[in-house]
């Protein structure tokens, strides 16, 4: 992890404040590019040190209880939301031995993923994090061998480890007494928000302290949702384009929280924001977290075990351990996360 270049302006957690981005006032909007150098990698990842991570493990590991936050990754076993390629899993006797190979194929966004900083661009201005294009992406060095500028692999060397927190706010949204006049509607198969208001109600109801550096899980109620509808139905969805899903808000006071607080953020649903997003709104959080600020975000986390366990111990932090894999030049990766209490 690298600390920020000289001569920005820090606060108090050595991150500009929300009020300076743009770093650079010719750059795209809310934008953090060259905090950590021209030729970083890492984003808000770089928030996660050594000394962060261990501090995170001595108050968060208590009992060694694991937890997988891994969807299946043939969930999505004949089409995908997106049309993304489904997982595929070629079966290989290795005959006359008694032995067997595999080969799987599949898109890395077929389930739960990891958003690497190849995946979504600044779309009116075509940069990626820290002004990569796309020609930068695609392009063939002298030497012939393919650019692996902002792949995934960068975040394979050290992972995405450190305290995480869960807002379990589908648990605390159905607790609300029907007549409520506090909560917004929401259905995680429309294009509803869930609002910053909310989100910060439920952490007040969990008694959630939120610590910079934190690596954030929203349980929207997706995959309990996913769990109740026919294959016919998901099918249905899966074939009106663009899909229609919740998320968090989009608004200027949500990037602030999030800026303010976390080195990666994570959902339960196929788009961590509503989606899609309205033709006349300036900007996608897509845009912002990954091309704006490196900020991993993770998508189809299956966190139904999680919720289940945080309400048991009435505990909602944890330890995280994820290690994306290690593909040069990768635009996503599967997880491989696990919760650790």
């Amino acid at each position: 992890m690298a600390p920020p270049v000289p001569g920005f302006k820090l606060n108090e957690n050595g991150v500009p404040d929300f009020d300076e981005l743009p770093l650079r006032k010719t750059d795209p909007q809310y934008s953090a590019w060259g905090l950590y150098g021209e030729k970083d990698e890492l984003g808000t990842l770089n928030r996660l040190t050594d000394e962060r991570v261990a501090a995170a493990a001595k108050s968060e590991i208590k009992t060694g209880h694991r937890i997988s936050l891994n969807w299946p990754l043939d969930a999505q076993p004949e089409s995908a939301f997106f049309q993304r390629q489904v997982f595929h899993q070629e079966l290989i006797r290795k005959a006359p031995r008694i032995v067997n190979d595999d080969v799987w194929t599949f898109n890395s966004q077929v389930s739960t993923q990891w958003d690497g900083l190849r995946h979504f661009a600044y779309q009116r201005e075509e940069r990626f994090y820290n002004g990569v294009t796309m020609e930068d992406i695609h392009g063939v060095g002298a030497d012939g061998k393919k650019s692996t500028v902002n792949g995934i692999h960068a975040w394979a060397e050290q992972g995405i480890v450190g305290r995480g927190i869960l807002i379990d706010y589908h648990s605390w949204r159905l607790s609300q007494p029907p007549s409520s006049s506090t909560t917004t509607p929401y259905d995680s198969f429309e294009t509803l928000s869930i609002p910053l208001s909310d989100l910060e109600a439920c952490l007040a109801a969990q008694n959630t302290t939120v610590r910079f550096g934190d690596i954030l899980f929203i349980r929207s109620g997706f995959m309990a949702t996913h769990a109740t509808k026919p294959r016919a139905a998901i099918l249905a969805h899966q074939s009106v384009v663009p899909h229609h899903f919740g998320g968090v808000e989009r608004s200027e006071p949500m990037l602030r929280w999030l800026w303010d607080r976390f080195a990666a953020v994570a959902g339960d649903q196929p788009s961590f924001e509503s989606w899609p997003a309205p033709a006349s709104d300036p900007y996608a959080l897509h845009e912002v977290l990954l091309a704006g600020w490196g900020c991993p975000i993770g998508e189809l986390f299956d966190l139904e075990r999680l919720a289940a366990h945080c309400r048991t111990q009435n505990r909602w932090s944890f330890f995280v351990s994820s290690e994306p894999c290690n593909v040069p030049g990768g635009v996503a990766s599967p997880p491989n996360v696990l919760a650790i209490f």
